[in-house]
């Protein structure tokens, strides 16, 4: 049986195709991926994230523990509402989940990671959590939707959706977040488009679908959430990343702070390991579609592709992909699609963001 999200019935009416992702029944689409994609790049959408799962933690001693837990500085966050993208490690510098990190007190921090994570990551935390003692909890919020507006048009439509809300939400700068009643706003997204993540009690969430339906946001897809995340150059868990390699093989070296004299879980291991493999962007020159899995011929040997995709905003097949070291932008490669050797370019990611292609 699949977990269902509090606005399942509202996808249903919707005629949403709803697969399985991470164990959730989840709308992949409501009837085309490609014009979802287009609609966020150029106006409003929509994503039903309630899959994901926040996480409070509470109690004196939230910042060392967290200090201790992720690659990235917490120290970073002080003031209300704050948010910081990390990964967490595990001893030998692997990716055991990237998350958001949103500073509310020096006692409350609060934790988002990813659905097909979200147990084994509470248990991990749950064990390092040993050391800190009794008065340091860790609460699954699992009594909490999240609906994703993103989009150039998405502020004013969810003013619209959301009476009231402006004054507090508008002025937030990405990664910043305030709570309006019993919302909880941030200005983050993955879709490289402005926009607002929303918390709310799940009891509220199907309310507030409707509304934003009725504002003129359209209802969209994790189809559509792939291809703009992979043309904004985001990392997906899983693909891009995971417990085999590092931040630093994956893209995210900008997310760890190795400057800072504390210590986490991992850095012995990123700082001793040589690094022999960098993640890159591809940009396919001859016709064809880039995809997971398929192997990337350099001068400096083999490669893989992580994430690839038909890019819908730019009219051409790009990728993430995971090569050796001395790669360079510029450089021509090849990627073997269906036996045969493409022709492609080592391009700079984000390949799109706030509704114009950057390759």
């Amino acid at each position: 049986m699949l977990n269902q999200t509090p606005l399942n019935a509202k996808h249903r009416e919707s005629n949403a195709k709803l697969v399985d992702f991470s164990g959730w029944e989840m709308p992949i689409h409501y009837g085309s991926q490609i014009e979802e994609h287009h609609i966020v790049r150029r106006d409003a959408g929509m994503f039903d994230v309630s899959h994901m799962l926040p996480v409070d933690l509470k109690g004196d001693g939230a910042r060392a523990f967290l200090r201790r837990l992720v690659a990235n500085n917490v120290d970073k966050l002080q003031t209300t509402g704050k948010a910081l993208y990390s990964c967490m490690l595990h001893e030998g510098g692997g990716v055991v989940d990237d998350l958001i990190i949103y500073f509310m007190r020096e006692d409350w921090f609060r934790i988002v990671v990813n659905a097909g994570c979200a147990e084994k990551d509470i248990a991990w935390m749950e064990t390092q959590l040993a050391a800190y003692g009794p008065d340091l909890t860790l609460t699954p919020r699992r009594d909490l939707a999240m609906i994703a507006v993103q989009g150039p048009n998405g502020p004013a439509k969810l003013w619209q959706a959301m009476p009231g809300t402006e004054a507090l939400a508008a002025p937030l700068k990405p990664f910043n977040a305030v709570v309006v009643g019993e919302m909880f706003v941030a200005r983050t997204g993955y879709t490289g488009e402005d926009g607002f993540e929303i918390m709310l009690p799940a009891k509220a969430a199907p309310f507030l679908w409707q509304a934003l339906l009725e504002a003129g946001v359209a209802p969209c897809g994790l189809g559509a959430r792939d291809t703009l995340r992979l043309e904004a150059g985001m990392n997906l868990y899983g693909q891009d990343m995971d417990a085999t390699v590092t931040p630093l093989e994956s893209g995210l070296a900008w997310t760890v702070d190795l400057k800072a004299e504390r210590d986490f879980i991992g850095k012995d291991a990123l700082l001793r390991l040589p690094r022999s493999r960098q993640l890159v962007g591809l940009k396919l020159i001859d016709k064809g579609v880039l995809r997971g899995h398929q192997k990337v011929f350099t001068p400096q040997g083999e490669g893989e592709i992580t994430s690839g995709t038909f890019s819908p905003t730019l009219g051409f097949s790009v990728a993430l992909a995971r090569v050796p070291v001395g790669v360079n932008l510029g450089d021509a490669v090849e990627v073997e699609i269906r036996d045969k050797r493409m022709k492609a370019e080592v391009v700079k990611a984000p390949f799109a963001r706030n509704g114009k292609g950057l390759v």
